[in-house]
């Protein structure tokens, strides 16, 4: 079985009712995995054999500082030209098959857990030159420039080449993180979150950063704002500015999901359109 939970489509028999736990609240959102079907999908301009399930964006009273996506390609898809807007930065998480990119003229075969960080304006194309379906998560953020900093450059890494980093205290809590939160640089980071059978979040952490988080692997009960949800693989979780969050792993496999988090900028004093 993979570590990192793919969605496959379909959808379910007219027997089902498959309609809990999705939520969207003004503080939190549930996508829960079976909602994530064939008729919920997009096609994207400048993408051939590719779908894409968006399980977030930019828009009133939901998320404000990303866009996050799970595409598909299909046996020979993918696209020359992906990225519409220049001024974008993105992370690439491949969750199935083995899809071929090139980054700045470099050409990468990739593989479930590979990581890809992509500065705003560089130049990139992924195709899926193999036999079978290619899936990977495409989070997208409008990089905020500051004067006299670079934006930081490509990365090309996998989940088993970093060391999760656990949490102070505990061997139970860790946190795979790909890119340096203290490089200025950056103003987002990507990680992967584990929490051992048993761990769990102590305390609700409420605190400016938006979330986007995807259950790649286990079960657990996840807090936001004033519920407690029972969220397992390939649920999607919404996280507004400080809707406070806590979890507790279930089950007796690891929890580990994406995290999304918008890091490192002054706050922004003006609501602009």
């Amino acid at each position: 079985m993979s570590r990192y939970h793919t969605p496959k489509g379909g959808l379910p028999d007219q027997s089902q009712r498959l309609y809990a736990p999705a939520r969207f609240t003004s503080a939190y959102a549930v996508i829960p995995a079976h909602a994530m079907t064939d008729i919920v999908t997009s096609n994207l301009p400048g993408w051939q054999g590719a779908r894409a399930w968006v399980l977030a964006r930019p828009l009133s009273g939901f998320a404000e500082t990303f866009a996050q996506l799970i595409v598909e390609l299909a046996p020979g898809g993918g696209s020359e030209t992906p990225e519409p807007d220049t001024g974008a930065e993105a992370v690439l998480f491949i969750t199935d098959g083995t899809p071929d990119l090139t980054l700045a003229g470099r050409r990468h075969a990739l593989t479930p857990g590979s990581f890809v960080y992509i500065p705003p304006g560089t130049e990139w194309t992924i195709a899926n030159p193999g036999g079978a379906t290619a899936t990977f998560h495409w989070i997208r953020k409008a990089y905020e420039p500051v004067p006299g900093l670079a934006p930081p450059p490509p990365l090309v890494t996998h989940d088993d080449a970093v060391t999760p980093q656990p949490m102070p205290g505990t061997q139970a809590w860790a946190t795979t993180r790909f890119t340096d939160a203290d490089d200025i640089r950056h103003d987002m980071q990507v990680n992967i979150v584990t929490f051992q059978p048993g761990g769990c979040i102590p305390f609700a952490e409420t605190h400016v950063m938006e979330h986007g988080i995807y259950i790649l692997q286990g079960t657990a009960r996840y807090l936001l704002n004033t519920d407690w949800v029972e969220v397992g693989p390939g649920d999607f979780l919404w996280l507004r500015a400080f809707c406070p969050q806590a979890c507790e792993a279930t089950g007796e496999a690891p929890f580990r999901y994406l995290l999304y988090k918008d890091i490192n900028r002054h706050p922004r004093l003006r609501i602009t359109p």
